[in-house]
């Protein structure tokens, strides 16, 4: 009795453990789609809004979900607690602190973290640009993600159940 409970426990947990792979897989491309809604926002904020960058990130970060308005409502907070630290600064540290709760990977954070160093230092036009490009950069790492996810997923839920299921039968 106890062996059985020991395996579907193991069978359990192999099975979740592969779940919550193939979830991060899905997760990726999701949030790269709202990071690219947040630019998208923000590029009207300053470019139509006329709107300061501050203010600018602050309106965004109202409308969009999590993780991504957690990331712009930490970059406001550093602004304002920021004494001598420039917007770049300020940027980097938020992408810094909050990358780690997100499913995105290193190509998404580079290219915040070089649009965060063009952003609040040059005409509203040179950052709708900058913006723009950034955007252009998210959506070709979207698709990799997507690919990435349909190949991806279904292979991390398999494997979580068949390794788990070796481990039973070695066990047993």
């Amino acid at each position: 009795m106890v062996e059985l409970i020991g395996a579907s426990l193991i069978l359990f947990a192999g099975t979740m453990i592969g779940l919550l792979q193939a979830s991060r897989y899905a997760a990726r491309p999701n949030q790269i789609r709202q990071l690219i809604h947040a630019l998208q926002r923000l590029e009207t904020e300053i470019g139509y809004g006329y709107t300061p960058l501050p203010e600018a990130i602050s309106r965004c970060a109202a409308y969009l979900p999590e993780p991504v308005t957690a990331l712009l409502r930490d970059v406001n907070r550093r602004l304002e607690q920021a004494g001598e630290l420039t917007f770049r600064e300020c940027w980097e540290g938020a992408v810094q602190a909050y990358w780690p709760l997100t499913a995105m990977r290193q190509p998404e954070q580079a290219a915040l973290v070089r649009l965060g160093s063009a952003l609040g230092i040059s005409d509203r036009d040179d950052q709708i640009k900058h913006l723009r490009l950034a955007m252009q950069q998210l959506q070709t790492e979207e698709e990799a993600a997507r690919a990435d996810s349909a190949r991806f997923s279904k292979m991390w839920k398999s494997l979580g159940v068949l390794t788990a299921a070796l481990v039973v039968i070695l066990i047993l």
